[in-house]
C-alpha cells in the first residue's frame, strides 16, 4: 500500500486510475471492496472505497463526523430510524451525493453496482492548540 500523500503543496487524485488499481487489489477479489487512505493528516482522513456490485460493508460506526461522497456507481446506507420513524432509514446515494453524517451513528453501507465513494473524515478533537 502506498503512503497517503501529503497537501503540504498541494495533491490531485486521479479517481478514475485509483478505482482501476483498487480493483485489482487481493482484498477486493476476495471481500468485495478494498480502502486506500489518500491524505491522513491531524485533522483530515481521506479515504476512497472501491466496492463490487451487491457488495456489502457491515453495520458499523464512525468515531467522528464523516461525509460520503459517490464518485462511480450507486451505493446505498441504512441508517438508524428517527424517533418518529418505524423503519431504518434507507439513504441512496448515486453518483454526484454526498452525505454527511454525524459521529456515532450507525450504519452499513451496499454497493447497489460497481461502485468507488470518497470517505472523509473530521478530526476536529485532534487539532494543535491555536
Amino acid at each position: 500500500m502506498a503512503k497517503p500523500e501529503s497537501p503540504e503543496f498541494g495533491v490531485v487524485f486521479d479517481f478514475a486510475t485509483l478505482d482501476q488499481e483498487m480493483r485489482g487489489e487481493e482484498a477486493y477479489l476476495r471481500e468485495g471492496h478494498t480502502a486506500r487512505t489518500l491524505v491522513r493528516e491531524h485533522d483530515l482522513r481521506v479515504v476512497l472505497v472501491a466496492m463490487k456490485a451487491g457488495s456489502r460493508i457491515a453495520a458499523h460506526t464512525a468515531n467522528e463526523t464523516v461525509s460520503i461522497q459517490t464518485v462511480t456507481g450507486h451505493v446505498r446506507l441504512q441508517l438508524p430510524r428517527l424517533a418518529r420513524q418505524r423503519e431504518d432509514r434507507i439513504v441512496d446515494l448515486p453518483i454526484g451525493r454526498l452525505l454527511v453524517l454525524e459521529r456515532g451513528n450507525e450504519h452499513d453501507v451496499e454497493a447497489v453496482g460497481e461502485s468507488a465513494f470518497l470517505l472523509t473524515f473530521g478530526w476536529k478533537d485532534k487539532l494543535p492548540p491555536a
